[in-house]
């Protein structure tokens, strides 16, 4: 681009800025060029025959500027740089309360990575910015278009790096953001969305922004900007802040790093602009000189080639929007939040709405406002209670664009006006803040409002400032009052915040709510509560005494999982297999988590309509598991109680766990499917089909696994004892389905462990299976306890035994034995490091597992004192023999008893199946069966004796 040195109305201070680079570098080469280059830019964006209005994120400046503006030249067509296909929701800024933020959302991506989902992009509207007024004007005036050109919302992400996870935002600066005050809550009212902002006005050379800083004596960005930028130019004509705007932009842009993807971004984004202006220009045969071309000063001052209408390059080549399916909103915003996303100083937004309260009061003009719009809060006196959309009748425009004229020479040379001191209002501000600061807790008095004046004074004066700002302000708060400690969750910085304006946070209507929140709220109007205020409401069910709260109780289970825990929270009843509360009591926040509910209502048209496209998601994911498809049977039995849908969710639970080839699931596999086969066993006539299925697949894979299972280093003991669990408990109705039961004793003949745990875990399943006596295992025990180098060991043995527990519940009185004898025999130092592990894992691991050895443990040990001195623990007690007298007189007395009432005995055995006579069979000494039998009634005489008592002393009937 050519540029005349010395013509032009810029053509003096073009040769002012040239010769100071030359007095001060020595040379005009580097220095010159960048400050002549800045000067050509806003001659040439201020000569361009479409109108540019430079403007600055939320700035009351240009809030002003263009209210200004747009009463003078009363533009038909308004070029906004917002996303394109934001268009249609900007009416439905009417039933809002302001701000809030206009959002596009997508969760099932096609052309984009897998794991950016779910996309976002909102950008939020104050009252006290440009772009809003823009906005106002263009949808209350008849006859005017508002048209906006910047990229859509497909192509923020298809522009975004593809190297990492999710795109970072639309304006990620190479300098760090400011740390964001707020409270927490309201800070995430945009979550991970990608902010876009009109007009990001910060340096994006980080040396450049530590030097203004530096020089500036301010500690914020937020702070230099409105000393330096925003007060002087809000009573600023309409030339001079449409020159020193471009300034800015033209300085920021020519002076940051050659970080040539962001830099190629941005023009890009400037040549689709341009290009879809152009497009729209030859469509409409709109006339130039009235449009208004709304976008950043940093935009304003581009110089690529489509820039301006008298460009002869070619239109840029915009690519086609991939296939993903956009669903747009309007979501909550606040101040803390705008600073959040955008990095801006705590406080700033507020702040800056306060300055824009107090200079439309001083100007007295009426704003443009929605019609319908709704406010939550009295309007101040500042001329904004118009009740109209635009207030006075604007004055007729003039429908061109005023000659340039250099104002930036003088706007440069002179000095900021001097502000005298407002004691008044910074002595209001003193004493409102000891006020509130006493109310969180703080120990201020009037001597820390003294304090507090007078320090602010004297840190604007540290500062260069005549008046104090609400930054010193702050400062000065925090010193004085703070101290050392926070009492209370505010502290005085947000207390400030909340004094010089508040943290005013967006509603969004209840017409422009998705038609899924809007069935929410009338679904729950029977509950006689005001679910749109932004407090928790309490929701009290009495379901016996008002059976139709019935479907409200439904629905806040339905919501109970869709949305975070904090919106819909249960505080008494719950929901579970088999089982549904008769009262109950919520906590409801959805009016102050309404970004969650309309998200909520981008994925369907009803509640139940999402739900079950999530659990169907759920199941059909990648990382879908058998463990995680149960879980979503039991919700869909407890939440919708659609039997198709249930068996499709059990069906997929069938294959996923016939793929799986690992058992880390294997514990919650056992506990899900225990709880759905009572649940069907109490509640259905049959077993569906799928649970079948599943146990019969369940039988044949666990089969498979377990040898596999026992050697791996990588299952632990609880799941191994999980499989059994599986294979043991789903026994006998996987035979009875066909299962062959002779699979799992090849499965555990194979398995040979060499893990303890593990070890253990084999002796109890072989002794399930009966081929390991109790008294071997009792034996086995013995042995590794009477060895001295497998005692270290013998704790890990333990905890098999007790996860045997698990899938082999009969040896609950072997275990408490074995430990019983293992803290009697084991070495303190084996025993005192190994009783906190097993503690924990048995809380960790096996919880269900403690009652059982509890209760064996109370019926096994005495339950008195007294009783433990002459206690002898079972398994110590000595064996009766055959031999002995007392035992073969009841053995004669059975016999006698039988050989008297032979009738009884002969329809007994007819009963059994036994024929044949009687016949006397002699006790052998060895062998035989009348001595086995004999044996084994003289091995239990208390039985014997109290069966023939009872047969002998019975009444005749």
């Amino acid at each position: 681009m050519s540029v005349p040195t010395e013509s032009g109305p810029f053509g003096e201070l073009r040769g002012q800025l040239t010769e100071a680079a030359m007095t001060f570098a020595g040379s005009p080469d580097a220095l010159a060029e960048i400050l002549a280059g800045i000067v050509d830019d806003v001659d040439r964006a201020l000569g361009e025959r479409l109108e540019i209005f430079p403007v600055c994120h939320h700035s009351p400046a240009s809030g002003l500027a263009m209210l200004r503006r747009l009463r003078v030249k009363q533009p038909k067509v308004i070029y906004l740089e917002l996303c394109e296909d934001l268009r249609p929701l900007l009416g439905e800024l009417r039933n809002c309360r302001l701000p809030v933020a206009v959002q596009a959302f997508a969760s099932e991506l096609d052309g984009f990575p897998v794991d950016w989902a779910p996309l976002s992009v909102i950008a939020p509207v104050t009252e006290a910015s440009a772009e809003y007024q823009a906005i106002a004007y263009a949808l209350e005036t008849p006859g005017v278009e508002l048209v906006l050109v910047d990229r859509s919302t497909d192509h923020v992400f298809q522009w975004s790096p593809r190297h990492r996870a999710a795109p970072g935002g639309d304006g990620d600066a190479s300098v760090a953001p400011e740390a964001s005050g707020g409270s927490a809550e309201e800070a995430q009212l945009h979550g991970d969305s990608v902010g876009l902002e009109i007009g990001d006005l910060r340096p994006r050379f980080a040396e450049l922004q530590a030097h203004l800083l530096h020089h500036g004596k301010v500690r914020h960005w937020s702070e230099w900007w409105d000393q330096y930028v925003e007060r002087p130019l809000v009573d600023a004509d309409y030339d001079t802040y449409r020159q020193v705007m471009v300034l800015i932009g033209s300085l920021f842009r020519r002076l940051r790093p050659g970080d040539s993807q962001r830099h190629d971004r941005d023009e890009d984004r400037e040549r689709y602009m341009w290009t879809r202006i152009r497009q729209h220009l030859a469509d409409s045969g709109a006339d130039p000189a009235d449009c208004l071309y709304v976008c950043g000063a940093f935009h304003a001052a581009s110089r690529v080639e489509q820039f301006g209408l008298g460009s002869t390059a070619p239109d840029f080549d915009i690519t086609p929007r991939t296939d993903t399916t956009w669903r747009y909103g309007l979501i909550p915003s606040s101040h803390s939040a705008i600073e959040a996303q955008f990095g801006l100083a705590p406080g700033s937004v507020s702040i800056a709405a306060a300055t824009w309260t107090r200079a439309v009061g001083r100007s007295r003009v009426k704003p443009y406002r929605l019609a319908g719009q709704s406010d939550g809060r009295s309007r101040r006196r500042a001329g904004t209670a118009a009740t109209g959309s635009t207030g006075a009748t604007p004055t007729p425009g003039t429908g061109t664009v005023d000659p340039v004229t250099d104002r930036l020479t003088g706007f440069l040379a002179t000095p900021a006006p001097v502000d005298g001191l407002d004691e008044a209002e910074l002595r209001a501000w003193c004493v409102d803040i000891v006020r509130l600061a006493r109310r969180n807790g703080y120990l201020a008095s009037t001597a820390d409002a003294i304090a507090v004046f007078e320090h602010s004074i004297l840190l604007a004066g540290m500062r260069n400032r005549a008046r104090p700002t609400p930054y010193d302000f702050t400062d000065a708060a925090v010193t004085c009052i703070e101290k050392d400690v926070v009492p209370g969750r505010r502290d005085v910085r947000r207390l400030c915040e909340i004094l010089l304006g508040g943290d005013r946070v967006g509603q969004v209507g209840y017409d422009s709510l998705p038609p899924l929140a809007r069935d929410v709220l009338d679904r729950l109007s029977p509950l006689g509560l005001d679910l749109q205020k932004r407090t928790m409401s309490r929701a009290l069910l009495d379901l016996k005494a008002d059976p139709e709260l019935g479907a409200c109780s439904d629905l806040l289970w339905m919501l109970r999982f869709l949305l975070p825990p904090a919106t819909v929270r249960p505080i008494m009843g719950e929901r579970r297999l088999g089982h549904r509360s008769i009262q109950e009591s919520w906590d409801l926040a959805l009016g102050r988590d309404q970004r969650a509910l309309i998200e909520l209502g981008y994925e369907g048209v009803t509640v139940e309509q999402v739900l079950e496209l999530r659990l169907r998601r759920e199941v059909r994911g990648p990382t879908a598991t058998a463990a995680t498809a149960l879980a979503a049977v039991e919700n869909a039995i407890c939440l919708l109680g659609s039997p198709r849908l249930v068996d499709e969710l059990g069906g997929r639970a069938v294959e996923l766990l016939a793929a799986e080839r690992s058992v880390d699931d294997a514990p919650e596999v056992l506990r899900r499917i225990r709880r759905l086969l009572a649940h069907y066993r109490a509640t259905a006539p049959e077993l569906p089909a799928w649970c079948e299925a599943f146990a019969t697949t369940g039988y044949a894979h666990y089969c498979t696994l377990l040898p596999t299972a026992f050697v791996d280093a990588e299952s632990s003991t609880r799941q191994v004892g999980a499989m059994l669990g599986f294979l043991f408990s789903m026994e006998s109705l996987a035979i009875a389905l066909g299962c062959d039961r002779s699979q799992l004793e090849l499965a555990v003949a194979q398995s040979h462990p060499e893990e303890p745990g593990k070890v253990a875990l084999a002796w109890a399943a072989r002794h399930q299976l009966g081929t390991l006596p109790l008294a071997e295992l009792r034996t086995r025990c013995a042995q590794l306890l009477d060895n001295p180098l497998v005692v270290p060991a013998f704790p890990r043995y333990l905890a098999g035994f007790v996860h045997a527990l698990e899938p082999v519940p009969s040896l609950t009185p072997f275990v408490v034995e074995t430990m019983s004898t293992a803290f009697a025999r084991l070495p303190d130092p084996v025993l005192l490091p190994w009783l906190p592990t097993l503690i924990t894992t048995l809380r960790e691991q096996g919880p269900e597992l403690v009652p059982l050895l509890v209760r064996e443990a109370g019926r096994t040990f005495p339950g008195t004192l007294p009783e433990l001195d002459g206690w002898v623990p079972p398994w110590q007690r000595p064996t009766p023999t055959a031999g002995s007298t007392r035992r073969a007189a009841p053995v004669g007395r059975v016999g006698a008893l039988l050989a008297a009432h032979p009738d009884a005995v002969d329809a007994v055995a007819t009963r059994f199946g036994c024929t044949g006579g009687w016949r006397h069979v002699d006790p052998e000494p060895e062998g035989g069966a009348a001595a086995g039998a004999a044996t084994l009634l003289a091995a239990h005489p208390d039985t014997v004796e109290a069966v023939a008592a009872l047969m002998v002393t019975a009444p005749a009937r």
